[in-house]
């Protein structure tokens, strides 16, 4: 074996079509396009959403809903969460970076903290926000809040 020798394994190089090269090649003539009518033409492109002169769905279908500019998106942590990664990590403050390292958001979410599941130890907690029932069983645990 050799440079000179090589070949690419059978089946895996394709000759490509020559359109428009006379009728010998058996794709002269009309090139592949068909008779006659608006495809067949030079310069041909279909409107994005044109379905043939129907009416097109986006002018069918009515206008609904808006986005809100100013909506803050919050990424939710429950207080069972905070339970459990205390814990097992026997931690007294619990912080968002804390949050960060341990997978649960992040590096650019903002967190609220909210009040699924019960809080047995003494913690003080450092979010975006909290939920009226995370305030109350973070403090009736013992624990602070600490609003950012």
């Amino acid at each position: 074996m050799n440079l000179s020798n090589l070949t690419p394994a059978v089946g895996s190089v394709k000759t490509r079509k020559r359109i428009g090269r006379g009728t010998g090649s058996g794709l002269g003539g009309t090139s592949t396009k068909g008779h006659k009518g608006q495809k067949s033409r030079s310069g041909y492109s279909k409107k994005v959403g044109f379905e043939g002169g129907q009416m097109p769905i986006q002018r069918r279908l009515p206008k609904f809903g808006f986005k809100n500019v100013n909506r803050v998106e919050y990424k939710a942590i429950n207080i069972d969460t905070l339970q459990t990664l205390a814990q097992t990590n026997n931690l007294t403050k619990i912080s968002v970076s804390d949050l960060r390292e341990a997978g649960f958001v992040s590096r650019t979410a903002l967190v609220k903290i909210l009040g699924k599941g019960v809080l047995t130890v003494k913690i003080e907690v450092e979010a975006n926000g909290f939920s009226k029932s995370a305030e109350e069983a973070i403090v009736a645990a013992g624990g602070t809040i600490v609003k950012l």
